[in-house]
């Protein structure tokens, strides 16, 4: 082994190369931030496709880069397939009941976008060529990061590549996106805090070419099975006969383990299928106790661990890289003070502990605890048991596919680039500017959404004749990007306010009206902790 003696200086140095640390490489690499990604494994592993559901949000960001086409070509289930979870009795069985249009509000004005029904590898295998098209991006695919050592004014990080040749990195900051086993939470001394699930469960991936045309109902891109054999979930992770099944309560590291006859369970008979891989799991609702340390960060799975029931998970994650980037190139572009990334932690942690207890909500319900005799018989009796427990089921189950108010609706308290203000909290945040939540969805034009004319950098809406000077004086006292688009007195209006700053994460930053004033908002916004302008 032999170590490179001329030390590599970077601004940022990502370990962890899934979905979570490439976009966190895009944010930067879009605002010309040079930064090395730091990534094992030479290809996405199609063998556990644990997360495989992006969410209404998560799309948005992927419109906000122009890239929500390349990502939805790659997805092998169109929305026009489907966007219905059904609970039935087995994959072929009687059906309880569905729930419809899961995958997000495009059709009732809320959004531009809906959700995407896509495995992790073709997520991560679209970031990597989104990413490696960025020239400031350094994907190190096949290294690893052996330690991480940090200093007061930057972090050394030592990598390897495949064959052990080693460097040294000087970067000003780093980020673990690392997962669950971190090399970078466990640099800064970070620990999960909080509690794992008793029961185990066991994802199984399979072939089986034939068995789309043997299901006598309609789509659904899960089916939850509601049976003794295999009670638990599955769905098509393609229209080619690749399946994926994760039955409940299942231990898939007893040696008797039948992988086979949990797939028969599911489905309701016999299948002839081939078997790719078996995922024992359980369940954790974990966060770091600390998601920062000087100029250490962590994001993703390396900060916070919830169950699957909900489809948070990576979602979350891609929400704390587009948080960071931005504050990150801010940082570095030197309009930022410390209040900036003082403010990650304070903003993401609240709502990692809202998705975790969501999540552990959603799985106090699953198949396990929806059994019931005579379900899946032809009498009067079956026929009855059956409606009443599809009434139980979407009393218990809607929040679950239907958590928008989480996944679009949260609310950022507190933070120290959010101004004080007085906005009613009984507002509606789906078509109401208000501070610390998503900017509202607004058709301007055919096909282009209020949401659009945010793309880098901060953004000021203002009604035409709203005299905004003050606020674009002391942006550009402050050196902080400000791109003003006036817009019609009524669409202002209808937002509630004659200007608003939005934030390049979609977040309303301050909303005013004529007369209000302006001073300190920008020095609030950028981090300075200051109503004074400099």
């Amino acid at each position: 082994m032999t170590t490179d003696t001329d030390a590599l200086t970077v601004p940022v140095l990502i370990c962890g190369g899934g979905p979570v640390g490439l976009t966190l490489a895009i944010e930067l690499g879009r605002r010309g931030v040079r930064c090395v990604l730091v990534k094992p494994r030479l290809h996405p592993t199609r063998l556990r496709p644990r997360a495989k559901t992006l969410s209404t949000r998560t799309l948005e960001h992927f419109r906000r880069w122009g890239e929500d086409r390349r990502l939805r070509a790659a997805a092998p289930l169109p929305t026009s397939w489907s966007q219905d979870i059904a609970f039935r009795t087995s994959l072929v069985g009687p059906e309880l009941t569905r729930f419809t249009g899961v995958l997000g509000l495009a059709d009732t004005g809320v959004s531009p976008e809906l959700g995407q029904q896509v495995a992790q590898y073709v997520t991560e295998e679209v970031l990597r060529e989104i990413a490696a098209e960025l020239p400031c991006v350094d994907l190190r695919i096949g290294s690893r990061v052996r330690a991480v050592r940090p200093e007061q004014d930057c972090v050394s990080v030592l990598i390897a590549d495949a064959d052990g040749e080693e460097q040294e990195v000087i970067a000003d900051y780093v980020v673990g996106a690392d997962g669950a086993r971190s090399v970078v939470r466990e640099s800064i001394g970070a620990a999960y805090v909080g509690t794992q699930a008793l029961r185990p469960n066991t994802g199984v991936v399979f072939e089986a070419p034939d068995l789309a045309a043997g299901i006598p109902h309609s789509p659904a891109v899960q089916t939850w099975v509601v049976n003794d054999n295999t009670p638990g979930m599955l769905g098509p992770m393609d229209l080619n006969g690749q399946w994926w099944l994760i039955a409940f309560g299942v231990d898939g590291t007893a040696p008797d383990l039948d992988a086979h006859a949990l797939i028969d369970g599911a489905v309701g008979e016999h299948v002839t299928a081939t078997v790719i891989s078996t995922d024992p799991w359980v369940a954790r609702m974990e966060l770091a106790d600390r998601v920062r340390d000087g100029r250490v960060f962590l994001i993703g799975d390396a900060a916070h661990l919830n169950p699957p029931f909900g489809g948070h998970g990576l979602n979350t994650g891609l929400g704390d890289a587009v948080d960071l980037g931005w504050k990150l190139a801010g940082t570095l572009a030197g309009w930022g003070g410390p209040g900036l990334l003082d403010s990650y932690a304070v903003e993401r942690v609240p709502l990692h502990r809202r998705v975790i207890d969501e999540a552990a909500s959603n799985m106090s319900t699953l198949s396990t605890e929806l059994l019931g005799d005579d379900l899946a018989g032809d009498g009067v009796a079956a026929t009855e048991a059956r409606a009443r427990l599809a009434e139980r089921i979407q009393e218990t189950k809607r929040q679950e596919f239907f958590s928008d108010d989480l996944v679009l609706g949260h609310r950022y308290e507190s933070s120290p680039v959010l101004p004080v203000g007085a906005d009613s909290g009984e507002s509606d945040w789906s078509t109401t500017a208000l501070r610390g939540r998503r900017l509202p969805h607004v058709w301007l034009s055919p096909g282009a959404s209020s949401l659009d004319l945010v793309r880098l950098e901060h953004v000021l809406l203002a009604a035409e004749g709203a005299e905004v000077t003050g606020l674009c004086e002391e942006a550009a006292a402050y050196g902080m990007p400000l791109e003003v688009h006036r817009l019609p007195a009524d669409v202002m209006a209808g937002l509630g306010a004659d200007w608003i700053v939005v934030r390049p994460d979609h977040i309303v930053g301050a909303t005013g009206h004529q007369g209000d004033s302006m001073t300190g908002v920008v020095a609030t916004l950028a981090g300075h902790h200051t109503k004074e302008t400099p």
